[in-house]
């Protein structure tokens, strides 16, 4: 029943809290059983209305509910029990926080009698632990509960707040002893998305003045056109507007692989190519990306030059921070492209051939394909468009951190409904297959493809029994270099090439037998010329797992790679750092 809340029939909390859930869209809960959650869990269960994902580690839980929360739109839910079950879902709530997904993160606490309150002890109750205190400086709020009535408010406002401008996680903390008391109000409807600040019509005209005036313009997309559920909007106004993009490298799925704009990946790891159009450019019109380090490069100069940057974000502290001198537009990204596409007339045909030639010819001139010409056995970057290739029915791609994670990004050859998710800003290695497993259970039927190396695959490894228990159609491709491949690199560039615990004192298992004991087929390819038959097993049962180690020659590095101090378009190998990257 929907009401102002006051006259209503007192109900437990915690089935207040299962028919809130319910009523914001939520489908799944993501959680590892704890005593301080088992309210939660028995409320929920009865109501029967979600499903309760049951995963085998909390850090696992936050990162399926970051994937839930970046395809649907609707904050992803994760719940653990207090002490180590709340400590734990901590790296996944900064990724959400960093990356700009919306999620709410429900935590037991210890009742509120055993509480420690002001007491000069460290702890009284058995697990209590001051999660709200340590989710802080992650979240964009966070909720000490400690009435039932509060916890109405509480979960309301979370929600709220989770998808009201830049999205991003919010957690709320609730003692077991406020779960099972009784409260006395109506369940809300679904709020509608509140916006955060639009842009006038003289900062969207002022923008298409730019893009209109150059002779060589880009457009920079980056993660807040995801955020913002505005890549439709995004494709409108390229096709419209008539000029290339570029993207970052959590913006790798705004545009279609075939779309003729799409230019590809800029920053550290960035398309060659696209680099080079990134300092070849006249004008830039940057759509919500921070403009960090490893989109820019350490020298900001060089990336700013001479052209005119018109920077439209959301969130004002991002503008002219790290790359000053920039028209800057505090805009939420939706009514910036609705005004934009308003304004223009019908799409007319593009007046920039040579300059779409150049970039043509940029990108002939230094295919992906060839940055790593004498690599022993499969080329990581070819074998990323045979992947692709052989993925079509694939909703979603799902990257872990590493080398694996920028040659995906480089090269996967991705259809328009096709989405490409990875841990940006946190950077968290482990994040793939957990981040599946609610990328699955959000778009039902629709495979998903995790890509992940030997030392990342390994952190998260246990969720291949989440992954069986729920029969998911998840495909596992492994990129067994045998190392920590990225630092290893880094290794090679600053250490001399003393690769102590990356490849030395370092090892992993043989996935297959791994895979096999979680009662998942799987096989693994070595040389170049069976890659296309391994495709074809992978994708024999298009719905049921699958794990396929592809085996990388342990030398391969990740290029080309920015090198550090120096403009955006001087890259390794054939430019070296002026200094070490801190980053």
């Amino acid at each position: 029943m929907v009401g102002n809340g006051h006259s209503e029939p007192p109900i437990k909390v915690t089935d207040w809290i299962a028919a809130f859930l319910a009523a914001q869209g939520v489908t799944h809960v993501y959680e590892l059983v704890g005593g301080m959650i088992t309210h939660l869990i028995d409320s929920l269960h009865r109501r029967g209305e979600i499903q309760i994902v049951s995963v085998r580690h909390e850090q696992a839980a936050a990162f399926a509910a970051d994937a839930a929360g970046r395809i649907t739109g609707v904050p992803g839910v994760a719940m653990a029990t207090s002490g180590p079950g709340a400590t734990n879902l901590l790296t996944g709530i900064g990724s959400c926080y960093f990356d700009s997904a919306p999620a709410v993160f429900i935590t037991g606490q210890v009742n509120r009698h055993e509480q420690r309150g002001d007491r000069s002890i460290r702890q009284l109750g058995f697990q209590e632990t001051d999660i709200v205190a340590m989710a802080r400086p992650v979240t964009k709020a966070t909720y000490a509960v400690d009435r039932p009535e509060d916890v109405p408010v509480a979960m309301e406002q979370a929600f709220t707040i989770a998808t009201t401008g830049r999205p991003g996680p919010v957690l709320v903390d609730i003692p077991m002893d406020v779960q099972g008391s009784d409260v006395a109000r109506a369940v809300p409807p679904r709020p509608s998305r509140t916006r955060a600040a639009n842009a006038g019509d003289e900062a969207v005209q002022a923008a298409l003045r730019t893009l209109s005036d150059a002779e060589r313009p880009l457009i920079l997309v980056g993660n807040g056109v995801r955020a913002a559920g505005t890549a439709e909007l995004l494709r409108s106004f390229v096709d419209r507007v008539g000029v290339p993009v570029v993207n970052t490298l959590l913006a790798v799925d705004v545009m279609p692989y075939e779309h003729p704009l799409r230019i590809g990946l800029i920053g550290s790891y960035g398309n060659r190519w696209a680099n080079q159009a990134i300092g070849h450019s006249d004008a830039l019109l940057v759509l919500g990306s921070r403009l960090d380090i490893r989109q820019t490069g350490a020298d900001v100069d060089a990336f700013k030059g001479e052209r005119t940057i018109v920077h439209v974000d959301t969130e004002a502290g991002e503008l002219n921070n790290r790359v000053p001198g920039c028209v800057a537009v505090e805009s939420d990204l939706s009514p910036f492209l609705e005004r934009a596409l308003a304004a223009l007339g019908p799409a007319a045909p593009s007046r920039r051939a040579q300059w779409l030639a150049e970039l043509g010819e940029l990108r002939t001139a230094s295919p992906d394909t060839d940055e790593l010409p004498d690599v022993a056995g499969i080329n990581p970057n070819r074998f990323m468009h045979e992947l692709s290739r052989a993925s079509g029915s694939a909703g979603t791609y799902v990257a872990d951190v590493g080398q694996h994670q920028q040659w995906a990004a480089q090269s996967l050859e991705l259809g328009a409904h096709q989405r490409f998710l990875t841990s940006g800003g946190m950077g968290a290695m482990g994040y793939a297959l957990p981040a599946a497993l609610g990328a699955a259970l959000a778009t039902p039927g629709r495979p998903v493809v995790v890509i992940a190396g030997d030392g990342s695959f390994q952190l998260n490894i246990q969720e291949l029994q989440t992954l069986v228990h729920l029969d998911l159609p998840v495909k596992l491709v492994v990129l067994n270099n045998r190392c920590h491949g990225m630092v290893r690199q880094f290794q090679e560039t600053y250490f001399s090439g003393r690769y102590q615990s990356t490849l030395w004192g370092y090892s992993a298992p043989a996935f297959g037998r791994v895979a096999e004991a979680y009662g998942i087929p799987g096989a693994t390819v070595e040389h170049p010329e069976d890659v296309p038959a391994a495709l074809e097993g992978l994708w024999a049962s298009p719905t049921g797992p699958f794990l396929l180690e592809v085996m990388i020659d342990t030398t391969a590095n990740a290029y080309p790679k920015m090198a550090f101090g120096r403009p955006i378009t001087e890259m390794e190998p054939f430019a070296t750092p002026v200094g070490m990257e801190g980053t």
